[in-house]
C-alpha cells in the first residue's frame, strides 16, 4: 500500500474524516463538491485509506476518455507509484492495468462492457461514479443498474461524485427500502472570488443601432481584455486563459486570430477529445510564460486545466440530441444551461482571483434552463436498450434510471435495433444483436463490421468505419477551397464517397512507406490532408482490428487487396445504414429519404452534380435543411436484401399468366415509405396460395388459357367449345352451366397445394395413373336440365350459293365487330360469290331478323303491324309454308309482297331502313387465304370484294397465267373469252378476260369481277382500234375555218390537239355503238369495227367537232360572266355554277359523255347561261332553287360515298347525275326544255331504287 498525502490547499482535504465516515457507514454516498474541491482526485486516497481496494478493485468512473487518462496519471503521481501498477486505467482501445492493481480509472462504458462478463461486478468493492451530474446516457444506465444491485451486493459501496447541481436527485434514487435518502456530503470548491463580466456580442451603437459582432472577433476582444488585467495576488504566477468553444472548427478559426494578435511570450494551445494523446498532454505539462486554451466542453468537468485564472464564455457548445422527426442523432450548437456556465466559471479562481467573460447579456444567462437535459432524455437509446436486453436486465420502461426515457424514445430505439437485425419481432436479442453488443462501437457501426465479416471484405470496412468515427481528414479551408478540392478529386470515385476513403488510405499506405515523418507530415499539409486526424485515422484502425479479432471475425491479416469488391463493400455499409437510403424525385429535385424525410446530397460529393437513383448516406446532418454527407450509389435490390426483415410489400394486379403457367402479381416493395421495386411482377403462389390456386383452376383449366398436352385438358376443352358453340349459333347463354360449376368440379378433386402448373403436373403425374378420367368432363356435367333440344338445321354450319359452299361460324359477343354470323370465303372463289340470298340469314335468325325489319318501317305503316314480334312470327310461318327463301328474291321485296297479301299494307323499297338493323342480325363476310387465314373482313360480299380488289387481281392473274397477253398492237388473238375458269389448290378460279387499256399498246388480262372487265375491256378495244387507224387531222383541220379554231383552243385539254383525241376516242365510240351494238369480243367482230372505223372516222370526227364548237363557245361566256360577278351577294351563285362547269367541261368530257349527250350538254350550258343573266335581279328564287338541286346533289355524293368504285359507272348510277343536270335546266332556264319529265321527288326515287352492294 503505497503512502496517502492529501494536498492542503484543496477543500476535500479538510472534510476527509467525515467523507470516510460516512463511506465506511452507508453503502451509497454521494459527494456534491464544487469544481476545484479535489474530490476526483482524493476519493480514491480515501478509500484506500478504509482499506478498501483489497477485495477487489476501486473503479473509478470517469465520462470521458481524456479524463480517464489524465486522473489516472495524476493520481498515481500523488501517490508516487508507477501508471499501470496500483493506479491504472482503461478506455476504448487503451489502458494500463495489472493485477495489482487497486485504483482503476476508466470510462463509464468500460464499466457497461464489464457487465456483459461479470453481471455482478464482482471484481470491485468500491465504485466512484466521478461527474453523474452530466448525466451521460452511460451514467445514467450505471446509477439505474447500481439501483438493482445493491441489493444482492451489500458488500459494494458506491460513491457518487457530483458537482453542486441538484444532488439530492441522486440522494433520493438511492434512497433504501424504507425510503432513507442516501447520505450526500457537500465540499467547498474554489477559495478565491470570481467576477463575471457579460460582453453580448449585440453591440449598442449611438448611430447605427444594435450591432452584432461576430464570435472570434468577440473572444479576441475578452482575451485582451484579460491579459492587461491587474490583480491584487500578482505574487501568483499564473495568468492562463481557458476558452470554452463550441467545436474543433471554432478552436481552429480563433486560434488562427489570436495568433494574429502577436501576444508576447503567449501559446495558444487547443483541447478537445479528438487530440491525440501527446497533444492532449500539453495541456497538463509544465510551460513558461502565459497560454490561451481553446477547449470544447471537454474542460468543464473533470479535468482541471492547470494555471486558469481568467475563463471566456462563448456561451454555446454542440449538444447531441435526436430527432424524432428524422430519427437521426443531430449535433446542433445550442445555448448552454444555468449549471453548464456555473461549472466554466468554476475553472478559475483557484489559484488567485478570477475574471469570467461572458460573450452573451445577463438576460440571456437568466433566460436559460437550469440543467441541461439528460442524455438520456435526448439521445437514440438503442445501445442502452441492445446492453439491456443482452444482461436480461427487463423491459427498459420498468427499469430505476434516475429519469425515466420518454416511450417514444424507446420505441425509436429498438426501431433502430430491428432496423440492424439485433432484436427480433418479440423484442429478443438475436445472434446478430449478441455479436453487436460485444463489439465497442455504435451499434450501426457494429452491424457493418459484422456484414463485413460475411461478405469477406471486412478489412476494407474497417478503414471505412474509422473514418466515419473521426472528423474527415481532408481539410478544405477557406482561403484555399479549389486548391484543397482539386488535391482530393484524384481520390474522389464517381458512385461513392466511401471508396474514396478506401482510394485515400491507399494513397497514404503507400506514401508512409516511402517518406520519413516529417516529409509525410509537409506531404500532407501541402495536400491539405491534416496529419493528425490521419494519425487518429491509423490508430482507430489498429484498435477496430483488435477489436473485431476480440469479437470472433475474421479480420483479413494479408496485404491491401489490389481490386476492392466495391460491391460487397456497400452492401456491408448498407446493413448499418437502412435508414438513411433515398430515392431521387425527379419532380422535386431531391431525395426521398426515411419516413418522408426529404433530403439533398451536401456539396462536396462528387455525386451531387449527377445524383443517382438511389444512394445511402454515411451522415444525415440538418441544417437549414436536411443534408446527406458521405454517399453512395446503391442497387435498390441490396437494399431490399438487407432490410427484408424491414420492407414493406404490396401485392397488387393478381393475374394468371399463360406463359409462367402460374398466377402473378404485381409488387411495390418500400423501405421505411422509400419505393425500392415498383411494378415488379412476382409468383402469386408464394404470397396467396389460395387465390394463386383459384386463379390456376379458372383461368388455367376452366377457361383454357395453358398450353399443355394432357389429355384430358384437351378432350374437356372441345367439349366445351363444341357446347359453347352452340351457345353462339343460337345466341343463348343457358345451355352450358356457369364457370362456377367447372370451378367446383376441379376444386373437389384436385389438392389444395397445387397452386401453379407446375405443381399441377407433378401430382396429376401420379394421380393420373390411378384414376385417369378423375378430371375429365361429361355432357351431363356441363349441360344445363332446362336447355331443352337445339334444331342443328336452323343454325347450319355451312351455307351453299350455286356450286359454292362457305363454312359459317356464330359468335355471341355483343358490341364486338364479329357478333353474330359470320361466312367465310375463301379468296380463290370471292370474285364467284354474289350477295345474293345473305340478307335473309340463317333459319334461326330469320324470324328475329324479321322483326327487327318491321321496327325500321315508318311509325304510319309500323302501327299497323303491332305487336311487332307476333307479326314477325307469323310471317316466317307463311314464308315457311309457301316456301319462299332466298331464291325468291331479296328479303325486303319479298316481305313486302307477303305483307300485302297478309295485311293489305302497302310497302315500298324505301321504307326500309336495314342499316337500323342490330349487328347480330347483318352477316359478316371474311375473305380468307389458301391456309385458312382471315385476309379480310367486310359487311357484304361486293365491299369485300373491293377490299381484296388487289389480292384477287393477282390469284386470278396467276390462275390464268397462260391466257395473259401484253405489248399488243393489233388483234392477234382469236376470241377474247367472258369467263375463264382454271383449277387452283382444287378449286374453280373464275375470272373475266378483258382488253387492258396501257397507253401505247393493249394487255389481255382477266380481272376477278365481269363489271370491272367490262369496263375496261371498252377502253381497251378503243385503243387497240385507235392503234390500228389513221386519225384524219389533215382532213378535220383542212376543213376548220379560223374562227372555229379559236373558238376550239378554249379547252379543258391545254391545247387543240389533245381536244381532238377526245374527239376521235368519242367518234370511235360511236361508230363501234352503232355497228357492233357492243365491244367486239372475237377476231371477225373487231375487223368488222375496225372496217367501219376506218371508213366513217373522218366524217364522224367532224361532226363531234361541230357539236363541241358552240359547247366550247357557251363554256367561254360563261366563264367570263362568273368572272364578272363580283358581288358578295352572288357568291354562293358563283361558286355553285363554277361548281357545275368543273364537272361538265373537263378533260376526257367528250369520250365520257359520249356523242348523243353533247347536244344536251350544249343545253345545259345555255341554261346556265340564262340563270347568270336573270340571278342579279332575283337572287332570292335562285337561291331556293340552288336549295332544292343542292338537297339532290347532296343525296347523290352520299351514294356514290357508299358505292364501290366498280358500281358508280354503272349506267343507271350515271344516269342520275344526268337528271340532277335536267332538274337545273327545268329550274334555271325552263324555257329550254328537258329531254324528259324530271323534279326533285323523281330523282330522290331514282336514288332509292339504286341497290347497295
Amino acid at each position: 500500500m503505497p503512502a496517502i498525502r492529501y494536498p492542503e490547499d484543496l477543500p476535500i482535504a479538510a472534510r476527509r474524516d467525515e467523507i470516510a465516515a460516512a463511506i465506511r457507514d452507508h453503502q451509497v454516498v454521494v459527494i456534491a463538491g464544487e469544481t476545484g474541491s479535489g474530490k476526483t482526485t482524493q476519493l480514491p486516497k480515501i478509500c484506500l485509506e478504509l482499506g478498501r481496494g483489497i477485495t477487489g478493485t476501486i473503479g473509478h468512473t470517469q465520462p470521458r476518455r481524456i479524463a480517464a487518462r489524465a486522473v489516472a496519471e495524476r493520481l498515481a503521481e500523488e501517490l508516487e507509484v508507477p501508471l499501470g501498477g496500483v493506479v491504472g486505467y482503461q478506455v476504448r482501445f487503451a489502458g494500463e492495468t495489472s493485477r495489482d492493481t487497486l485504483v482503476k480509472v476508466m470510462t463509464d462504458g468500460i464499466l457497461l462492457a464489464e457487465l456483459q462478463r461479470d453481471r455482478d461486478l464482482r471484481r470491485y468493492d468500491t465504485l466512484i461514479i466521478d461527474e453523474a451530474h452530466e448525466r451521460s446516457l452511460n451514467i445514467d444506465f450505471i446509477l439505474g443498474y447500481l439501483k438493482q444491485l445493491l441489493p444482492r451486493r451489500p458488500d459494494l459501496k458506491v460513491v457518487i461524485t457530483s458537482a453542486t447541481i441538484d444532488p439530492e436527485r441522486f440522494v433520493r434514487h438511492f434512497a433504501d427500502a424504507d425510503g432513507r435518502p442516501a447520505p450526500i456530503v457537500e465540499v467547498s470548491g474554489r477559495t478565491y472570488p470570481v467576477e463575471v463580466r457579460y460582453r453580448p456580442l449585440l453591440r449598442a451603437t449611438v448611430d447605427a443601432g444594435p450591432v452584432e459582432v461576430d464570435q472570434v472577433t468577440g473572444i479576441t476582444e475578452a482575451v485582451e481584455e484579460l491579459w492587461t488585467e491587474a490583480s491584487g495576488h500578482d505574487e501568483v504566477p499564473a495568468h492562463d486563459i481557458l476558452v470554452f468553444l463550441s467545436g474543433e472548427r471554432e478552436i481552429r478559426d480563433t486560434a488562427e486570430a489570436l495568433s494574429g494578435l502577436g501576444l508576447p511570450d503567449t501559446e495558444i494551445v487547443p483541447l478537445f477529445a479528438r487530440l491525440s494523446a501527446a497533444e492532449q498532454h500539453r495541456v497538463f505539462a509544465p510551460h513558461s510564460g502565459r497560454r490561451v486554451v481553446l477547449a470544447t466542453n471537454v474542460a468543464e468537468t473533470s479535468l482541471t486545466v492547470p494555471g486558469i485564472r481568467y475563463v471566456v464564455d462563448s456561451g454555446t457548445a454542440r449538444i447531441s440530441r435526436y430527432s424524432q422527426r428524422t430519427k437521426m442523432q443531430r449535433l446542433p450548437i445550442e445555448p448552454v444551461s444555468q449549471a453548464s456556465a456555473t461549472q466554466r466559471t468554476g475553472r478559475c479562481g483557484r489559484l488567485a482571483d478570477g475574471v469570467c467573460i461572458r460573450l452573451y447579456a445577463v438576460e440571456d444567462f437568466q433566460s436559460r434552463p437550469a440543467f441541461t437535459d439528460p442524455e438520456i432524455l435526448r439521445t437514440n437509446l438503442a445501445s442502452v436498450i441492445l446492453q439491456m436486453r443482452t444482461l436480461d436486465l427487463g423491459d427498459i420502461a420498468a427499469f430505476p434510471f434516475v429519469d425515466p426515457p420518454d416511450s417514444r424514445q424507446i420505441s425509436d430505439g429498438l426501431a433502430l435495433l430491428s432496423e440492424l437485425g439485433a432484436v427480433d419481432a418479440d423484442g429478443a436479442v438475436t445472434p446478430a444483436g449478441r455479436e453487436i453488443a460485444r463489439l465497442p462501437v455504435d451499434p450501426r457501426l457494429a452491424r457493418m463490421l459484422l456484414a463485413a465479416d460475411r461478405l469477406g471484405c471486412l478489412r476494407e470496412i474497417v478503414v471505412i468505419v474509422a473514418a466515419m468515427s473521426i472528423q474527415d481528414p481532408r481539410e478544405r479551408p477557406l482561403d484555399n477551397q479549389e486548391q484543397a478540392t482539386a488535391s482530393h478529386r484524384r481520390f474522389a470515385d464517381p458512385h461513392s464517397d466511401f471508396v474514396a476513403f478506401l482510394n485515400l488510405w491507399t494513397y497514404l499506405q503507400e506514401q508512409q512507406k516511402t517518406l520519413s515523418g516529417n516529409a509525410f507530415r509537409r506531404l500532407c499539409k501541402s495536400e491539405f490532408l491534416h496529419y493528425l486526424r490521419i494519425r487518429e485515422w491509423q490508430d482507430l484502425v489498429g484498435q477496430l482490428r483488435q477489436a473485431t479479432r476480440s469479437a470472433g471475425l475474421a479480420t483479413a491479416r494479408d496485404a491491401w487487396p489490389e481490386t476492392i469488391d466495391t460491391d460487397a463493400v456497400h452492401r456491408a455499409l448498407l446493413t448499418g445504414l437502412l435508414g438513411q437510403v433515398g430515392v431521387w424525385d425527379e419532380a422535386r429535385r431531391d431525395f426521398l429519404g426515411a419516413r418522408g424525410a426529404r433530403f439533398a446530397i451536401a456539396p462536396g460529393s462528387v455525386l451531387r452534380s449527377r445524383p443517382p437513383q438511389v444512394v445511402m448516406a454515411g451522415e444525415l446532418v440538418e441544417t437549414t435543411r436536411l443534408w446527406a454527407r458521405t454517399v453512395a450509389r446503391i442497387d435498390p435490390a441490396w437494399a431490399e436484401l438487407a432490410g427484408e426483415h424491414l420492407v414493406k410489400r404490396q401485392y397488387s394486379e393478381p393475374r394468371w399468366s399463360a406463359r409462367r403457367g402460374s398466377a402473378v402479381a404485381t409488387e411495390r416493395v418500400t423501405l421505411y415509405g422509400i419505393p425500392l421495386v415498383v411494378g415488379r411482377t412476382v409468383a402469386l403462389g408464394k404470397v396467396d396460395p389460395e387465390l394463386a390456386r383459384e386463379l390456376f383452376i379458372r383461368h388455367a383449366l376452366v377457361e383454357g388459357d395453358w398450353t399443355t398436352r394432357h389429355t384430358f385438358f384437351h378432350a374437356n376443352q372441345a367439349l366445351v367449345d363444341r357446347l359453347s358453340e352452340w351457345e353462339a349459333r343460337t345466341r343463348r347463354r343457358d345451355i352450358v352451366v356457369e364457370d362456377e360449376v367447372l370451378v367446383g368440379f376441379y376444386d373437389q378433386r384436385i389438392p389444395a397445394g397445387v397452386v401453379s402448373a407446375r405443381h399441377f403436373d407433378t401430382w396429376w403425374k401420379k394421380a393420373s395413373r390411378r384414376t385417369p378420367d378423375l378430371l375429365t368432363f361429361t355432357e351431363d356435367l356441363l349441360v344445363r336440365e332446362a336447355a331443352g333440344a337445339v334444331d342443328p338445321d336452323a343454325f347450319p354450319t355451312t351455307w351453299r350459293q350455286g356450286d359454292l359452299d362457305f363454312a359459317v361460324t356464330y359468335q355471341f359477343e355483343p358490341g364486338t365487330a364479329a357478333d353474330g354470323v359470320t361466312v367465310h370465303v375463301p379468296l380463290t372463289v370471292l370474285n364467284r360469290t354474289l350477295d345474293t340470298g345473305f340478307d335473309w340469314q340463317v333459319p334461326g335468325l330469320r324470324e328475329e331478323l324479321v322483326a327487327a325489319l318491321l321496327r325500321t318501317l315508318p311509325k304510319p305503316i309500323r302501327r299497323l303491324l303491332v305487336p311487332v314480334p307476333e307479326h314477325a312470327a307469323a310471317t316466317v310461318r307463311v314464308l315457311g309454308e309457301r316456301g319462299i327463301g332466298p331464291a325468291d328474291g331479296p328479303l325486303a321485296e319479298v316481305l313486302a309482297g307477303v305483307l300485302r297479301q297478309t295485311h293489305g299494307v302497302s310497302i315500298s323499297a324505301t321504307d326500309w331502313d336495314v342499316d337500323r338493323l342490330p349487328a347480330h342480325l347483318r352477316m359478316t363476310f371474311v375473305a380468307e387465304d389458301a391456309r385458312g387465314q382471315a385476309v379480310a373482313s367486310a359487311g357484304s360480299v361486293s365491299a369485300l370484294q373491293e377490299v381484296v380488289a388487289p389480292q384477287l387481281r393477282r390469284q386470278v392473274s396467276a390462275a390464268a397465267a397462260s391466257l395473259l397477253r401484253t405489248g399488243m398492237r393489233s388483234w392477234d388473238i382469236d376470241t377474247v373469252p367472258e369467263v375463264h375458269d382454271s383449277q387452283a389448290h382444287g378449286v374453280v378460279v373464275r375470272g373475266y378476260p378483258a382488253l387492258v387499256d396501257r397507253g401505247d399498246s393493249v394487255a389481255l388480262e382477266v380481272l376477278p369481277t365481269a363489271v370491272e372487265a367490262a369496263a375496261e375491256h371498252h377502253l381497251g378495244v378503243r385503243r387497240l382500234l385507235l392503234l390500228t387507224t389513221i386519225p384524219p387531222w389533215k382532213q378535220v383541220l383542212g376543213r376548220l375555218s379560223n374562227t372555229q379554231k379559236l373558238a376550239l383552243g378554249h379547252n379543258p385539254h391545254g391545247s387543240i390537239p389533245a381536244l381532238l383525241d377526245d374527239a376521235l376516242a368519242c367518234a370511235v365510240d360511236a361508230i363501234v355503238t352503232e355497228r357492233i351494238h357492243h365491244p367486239p369480243r372475237t377476231r371477225a367482230e373487231f375487223d368488222a369495227a375496225l372496217q367501219a372505223v376506218r371508213t366513217h372516222v373522218a366524217a364522224r370526227v367532224i361532226q363531234v367537232v361541230d357539236l363541241v364548237e358552240p359547247i366550247l363557245a357557251s363554256h367561254l361566256t360563261v366563264v367570263r360572266m362568273l368572272d364578272a360577278m363580283q358581288a358578295p351577294a352572288s357568291a354562293d351563285l358563283v361558286a355553285d355554277v363554277r361548281a357545275q362547269l368543273a364537272e361538265l367541261i373537263r378533260p376526257g368530257f367528250l369520250a365520257d359523255a359520249g356523242m348523243a349527250r353533247l347536244r344536251d350538254l350544249h343545253r345545259y350550258l345555255r341554261a346556265v347561261q340564262r340563270r347568270l343573266e336573270r340571278a342579279p335581279s332575283e337572287l332570292a328564287r335562285d337561291s331556293a332553287r340552288m336549295a332544292e338541286v343542292l338537297a339532290v346533289e347532296s343525296s347523290y355524293a352520299v351514294l356514290l360515298e357508299r358505292l364501290r368504285p366498280a358500281q358508280r359507272g354503272a349506267p343507271e348510277v350515271v344516269e342520275i347525275g344526268w337528271m340532277i343536270e335536267e332538274l337545273r335546266v327545268s329550274l334555271f332556264a325552263q324555257g329550254l326544255g328537258t329531254a324528259y319529265p324530271v323534279s326533285a321527288k323523281r330523282i330522290q326515287r331514282a336514288l332509292a331504287a339504286i341497290v347497295i352492294d
